[in-house]
């Protein structure tokens, strides 16, 4: 499910110190047994505010078998201060976050991955254009300021559009802006920009406020969906917390289903009470988010950020790296199977209930 929280700033590409858990190789790592049953003295404090509200909302939230601290944050940048901090075990976030992380010396690894069943019909973004810059297509791009966040999915995918139109990040201006709440679809209306990728609901807003000068939205054509659950290699290298990690993965694949099966509530109760939104431009995100899919395997999402990755290495003169060590494979099964226990009936440790 797409989150409407976005990130504050983009990261700052500095060296910093790692994590503890750095010390953890990906080798020890795997061969690292998770504890069958979860300590409910266990604590993961977690950034991921609208999964939150989706337990709470399906009556999930008192069934999770440890101790959770809800923090109030989400997006790349935001949580990995908090990882460096040492103040936050598991966020939300999409690809990219992970790939910067990896390249400023923070030791993270992906433990859930979630796609859209259909992203050629419900991309997460579409290309916003400014009244009168005179883009039809992508290759109209050359020459144009674009919208520009390092550190976060619409950072990869302006990167991504630009080399779909066979264009260079030198054959354009990027202007870097965080792409927090409606700062694209303002810097696009007052014309600061002339491209920005917009997503949520600033995909129905734009068009109506800025339409009637001009203002519109064109389709970039490439896969935008992934998300993940996010950690630092020191929380997964902790027996205990690896198996809270664990648990909460199932709750969490359940949730997005529980989501996409149940729209009024998530309506009435995410978008409309917890988010503030009318409820029309709730019911619209909603069937904007579209069906969730939950990959058994990790193997090709593994490959679309390996591609990623050297996409972003090549433009930005980064090195580039193997995208499988940010995955921590020992949670590759745990989502798709937590929804296949769900379906039969079973309760999230495997028994009847």
């Amino acid at each position: 499910m797409a989150l409407l929280a976005a990130s504050t700033a983009p990261l700052l590409l500095v060296s910093c110190t790692q994590q503890d858990g750095a010390g953890t190789s990906d080798a020890k790592l795997a061969k690292t047994e998770i504890p069958a049953k979860v300590s409910p003295k266990t604590t993961l404090t977690i950034g991921a505010p609208e999964d939150r509200v989706l337990l709470q909302l399906s009556g999930a939230a008192s069934k999770l078998p440890f101790k959770v601290k809800w923090a109030n944050i989400s997006g790349g940048p935001q949580c990995s201060e908090a990882f460096r901090a040492h103040s936050l075990d598991l966020c939300a976030s999409a690809e990219v976050p992970s790939i910067h992380a990896h390249w400023t010396g923070l030791d993270t690894k992906l433990v859930a991955a979630e796609t859209r069943k259909d992203p050629a019909k419900n991309p997460i973004y579409r290309l916003g254009i400014a009244p009168g810059a005179g883009i039809d297509s992508l290759k109209d791009l050359r020459g144009k300021r674009i919208a520009f966040s390092p550190g976060q999915a619409q950072g990869a995918l302006v990167l991504r559009i630009l080399h779909k139109a066979g264009l260079k990040k030198e054959d354009v201006k990027l202007v870097e802006m965080p792409s927090t709440g409606d700062v694209y679809s303002t810097a696009l209306g007052e014309h600061q920009v002339d491209a920005a990728p917009l997503g949520a609901v600033n995909l129905k807003r734009y068009p109506a406020k800025y339409g009637k000068q001009g203002g519109k939205t064109i389709a970039h054509g490439l896969r935008d969906d992934a998300s993940h659950l996010w950690a630092p290699t020191e929380t997964v290298a902790d027996p205990q917390k690896a198996a809270a990690v664990r648990e909460f993965v199932k709750f969490w694949a359940r949730a997005q289903f529980w989501a996409y099966e149940h729209p009024k509530e998530w309506v009435d109760g995410y978008a409309v009470k917890d988010q503030g939104l009318s409820r029309q431009d709730g019911e619209y995100l909603h069937k904007h988010n579209g069906e969730p899919e939950i990959p058994a395997d990790w193997d090709a999402v593994i490959r679309r950020q390996q591609k990623t990755i050297d996409l972003i290495a090549k433009e930005t003169g980064r090195k580039r790296f193997d995208a499988a060590t940010l995955f921590d494979r020992r949670f590759e099964h745990v989502a798709a199977d937590a929804l296949k226990s769900s379906d039969s009936g079973e309760d999230s440790e495997g028994e009847k209930p």
